[in-house]
């Protein structure tokens, strides 16, 4: 009974040091292709449409969205993600041809 005890003991503390720990206030800064004040707009609320973003900038002259997530909650993969699916092509990540086609003239962008 006693080895069980220890044995078990044993694995639960190496599945506790087997965790990463996630930070709550992870900071990114990526390149968003936008244009306008409307683009600003629509790529902060999809940002802010994935749950643990806690910030969402974008920059109209830099491109460059500054985001602070909770890695607990998600990465900035799925930020990208959400971006991308409303139209906004984010480094290598290409919004689809039909959403794009969809954005308001003044929004489009040399792809």
């Amino acid at each position: 009974m006693k080895t069980i005890v220890i044995l078990l003991v044993t694995l639960f503390s190496v599945g506790i040091q087997a965790q990463e720990k996630k930070n709550k206030n992870a900071t990114y800064t990526f390149e968003v292709n936008g244009n306008c004040e409307t683009c600003k707009q629509r790529i902060e609320k999809a940002a802010y449409s994935v749950k643990g973003v806690k910030s969402a900038v974008w920059n109209i002259e830099t491109h460059q969205l500054d985001v602070i997530i909770n890695e607990e909650k998600t990465d900035v993969t799925a930020v990208k993600k959400a971006i991308v699916a409303v139209g906004h092509d984010v480094g290598d990540m290409k919004a689809d041809d039909a959403v794009y086609d969809k954005l308001h003239h003044c929004c489009k962008y040399e792809r």
